[in-house]
């Protein structure tokens, strides 16, 4: 049975991750910096032009982030907050993911139709794949084998084999598909289709359709669920579904799929992070400026944290 959460309900005080996080502001051309534990704005940094995808290396010394209309991935110092690099990533980067052994980006490039990789060590384009239009969403197979990027235009998920570089099928799925995520085993690899009101659940072996999630918010009209960023808790249970315009965030269940809690948070949620124990979410709200903390035990917002302006993109790290 759904539960459906009030902003007016009294919160439950949560303690969260001793993690920091790091949030993209889109119209800011800024990063927040934002300790988790007591869910402050530490720092703010300045950045290229439309700063949408964000991560962390895998040696946790630097950040990687879309500079979009700079058509670069900078390279950020976390010790300092300063650019250090910018990366050749091809034409309006929008999202990234960094390769399972760390060694590459993997970047969608809106304006060129394009998923290009990069190679860290050399600072090159190791190699480029013609994709549909408006791709977007990207993701890598745990076993390296698959690269999946969403096009937005063609509605459709592209996958490219990493070892031939190469584009060898495009799944139909519902309208807008903005984000991806494969499961911590592979299987199974979820798309959130922003006009389609759907997550779509594809199985990794076949690349087809298996299921298809429906959202429904009591007081909330259905045109205003726009489903974008999706995070896994790290154990696989529960996936964190931004539900954009209808100003909530899904828990589903993911043995059931079926949702146990709406939680309304700020305006516009654009994507989502799951900190390293499992224990909290937090929101980027585009339209109100800031990120909600949210307890996943009792699926309730604990604390809201002002940032810049359009915050997009959210990652955070031990």
């Amino acid at each position: 049975m759904k539960r459906i959460l009030w902003a007016g309900l009294m919160l439950v005080p949560a303690t969260a991750q001793a993690e920091t996080l790091y949030v993209s502001n889109e119209r800011g051309n800024s990063i927040s910096v934002i300790d988790a534990a007591s869910a402050k704005l530490v720092a703010t940094w300045p950045v290229g032009g439309r700063p949408r995808g964000i991560t962390v290396s895998r040696d946790g010394r630097f950040l990687y982030l879309c500079a979009s209309t700079d058509h670069a991935v900078q390279v950020i110092e976390r010790a300092t907050g300063r650019v250090v690099a910018e990366l050749p990533s091809g034409e309006d980067p929008e999202q990234f993911f960094l390769s399972r052994d760390g060694k590459s980006l993997f970047v969608a490039n809106e304006d060129n139709a394009a998923l290009t990789a990069i190679d860290l060590a050399t600072k090159s384009v190791a190699f480029q794949v013609d994709v549909g239009g408006e791709p977007e969403g990207v993701a890598q197979s745990p076993d390296g084998q698959w690269v999946a990027v969403t096009s937005e235009e063609d509605n459709v998920v592209n996958w490219i084999d990493v070892a031939k570089k190469a584009m060898v099928e495009a799944t139909p799925v519902d309208p807008r598909p903005r984000h991806v995520e494969f499961t911590a085993d592979g299987s199974r690899l979820w798309v959130a289709a922003e006009v389609g009101g759907t997550v779509q659940i594809l199985d990794t072996a076949t690349r087809k359709l298996v299921d298809t999630l429906h959202f429904a918010i009591p007081g909330v009209a259905d045109h205003r669920i726009l489903p974008c960023g999706i995070r896994f808790t790290p154990d696989g249970r529960t996936a964190v579904v931004a539900l954009g315009r209808a100003d909530h965030v899904a828990l589903v269940d993911v043995a059931s799929r079926k949702v146990r809690a709406y939680v309304p948070v700020g305006k516009r949620v654009w994507h989502v992070a799951v900190s390293s124990d499992g224990t909290h979410a937090y929101a980027a709200n585009g339209l109100s400026d800031n990120v909600s903390v949210i307890d996943l035990a009792s699926a309730q917002v604990t604390g809201t944290v002002p940032v810049g302006a359009a915050p997009w993109g959210i990652v955070a790290v031990p």
